[in-house]
């Protein structure tokens, strides 16, 4: 009998909690617990009639690590599937140490105060001894490492599509495929209109501090850093076409390049239309961006806090979202003696997943791979103790999942490379 917390109620969770009832004979009971609990109540009344999943809601603060450990221990899961924000992962990364159950997220840990004095030594401190600037890193969860070992426990870090997909396609290519990869380009295309003048895909206080940062690449052990948006190229992307993309810096690659440190080069790029890249400087020049506190009619607000309050929810622009995702990962390397190159890359199509469980694609090809991760580490696929990423791990069980629960993939020989 298995039992898993699902903590969140957004978007990306609600496919996965969608996918988790579809899986009924994996996850036989599941919790949605949020700080909205009319939220998981109104989740929990459209799904509970159509699956064989026992499915119960409660009210949690995430970011209270007192509250995390008592619904743990209330309703004591198998498993932590966090769905909440980044800002939140140690907070329940320590409740799981404490009750002693395995964790799963999606993303790596950010700091929401980016001017919190503690926080800042230790990033500026990562800042001047790896090269890159941007807010999230890994070093803050793989810093758990000895105490999930020393429980017990397993914590699987960022299984969403990009992270988490995109590397078990790098995993899954080492395999099959090289002997040696030499380059990872992972090209992340949204090819959907929602009809808005201006909207994020996902939660916009996170989308917009990741996108409007330096980016950056890693090539021949080191980080190379650039301006926000000033690499591009054109890419003719299968099921969607020619589209602009940029390279920004992305977590998987600072997984990727100490898990694979053979490879030479590993870039990721994201594409961008010339209206949502106009509204973004705007933002920016005027402020809007800014996540430090400021005084507002004698309130402190902090201004992208205030900015997400206007912008549309991402959950809700499912219905009104066509066209389709392409995301992949190209690969260049050695196999006996000679050289070759892949491309495997996953089409997603934004209404048929809107059919299937209300939501846009960008939700669906989070939460579907946050499910299967979830799946991988109950059903004892990918359970040892310790903190990993998904690259750590077979990926053979993982890609038939991808193929099976919504996400299916190919495999393209001698593709056209990005320069």
């Amino acid at each position: 009998m298995n039992r898993l917390l699902i903590i969140g109620c957004g978007g990306v969770a609600s496919v996965a909690i969608h996918k988790c009832c579809q899986n009924s004979e994996v996850f036989n009971e599941i919790m949605i617990a949020s700080r909205t609990v009319s939220k998981c109540d109104a989740l929990k009344e459209k799904l509970q009639d159509k699956t064989a999943t026992k499915i119960s809601t409660a009210k949690v603060d995430a970011d209270n690590v007192d509250e995390l450990v008592a619904l743990i221990n209330d309703y004591k899961p198998d498993a932590v599937l966090n769905l909440a924000l980044p800002y939140q992962d140690l907070t329940i990364m320590d409740a799981c140490l404490k009750t002693g159950v395995h964790y799963i997220d999606t993303a790596n840990y950010e700091a929401e105060d980016t001017e919190d004095p503690e926080w800042r030594k230790i990033y500026e401190e990562r800042c001047e001894r790896l090269g890159f600037t941007a807010y999230f890193d890994y070093s803050w969860q793989w810093a758990y490492d000895e105490r999930f070992k020393e429980a017990g426990l397993t914590a699987l870090l960022g299984t969403g599509f990009d992270p988490g997909v995109t590397s078990v396609f790098a995993a899954y290519a080492k395999k099959h495929y090289f002997d040696t990869i030499e380059t990872i380009d992972i090209l992340d295309c949204n090819g959907g209109d929602h009809g808005y003048p201006f909207a994020t895909n996902f939660n916009p206080e996170i989308n917009l501090r990741e996108v409007s940062a330096p980016g950056s690449y890693f090539e021949n052990g080191k980080w190379v850093e650039i301006p926000a948006m000033s690499i591009k190229r054109e890419y003719d992307f299968d099921g969607v076409g020619m589209k602009d993309m940029y390279l920004l810096h992305h977590e998987e690659i600072e997984a990727l390049a100490r898990n694979m440190p053979e490879v030479k080069r590993i870039r990721f790029f994201m594409t961008f239309g010339q209206s949502y890249l106009t509204h973004m400087k705007c933002l920016e020049n005027v402020g809007l961006l800014r996540t430090d506190a400021i005084e507002f009619n004698g309130q402190q607000i902090v201004p992208i806090q205030f900015l997400k309050a206007l912008l549309p929810d991402p959950a809700s622009l499912g219905p009104r979202t066509v066209g389709k995702t392409n995301i992949g990962c190209i690969f260049t390397g050695m196999k006996d003696g000679k050289k070759r190159s892949i491309y495997i890359y996953n089409i997603c199509d934004h209404q048929e997943c809107y059919r299937e469980v209300e939501s846009q694609a960008i939700s669906y090809t989070t939460g579907v791979p946050a499910m299967i991760g979830a799946m991988m580490v109950l059903n004892g696929d990918w359970k040892k103790p310790g903190v990993f990423t998904t690259d750590e791990f077979d990926p053979d069980p993982y890609m038939d999942a991808l193929n099976k629960w919504g996400l299916p993939w190919v495999v393209v020989e001698n593709p056209t490379l990005v320069d």
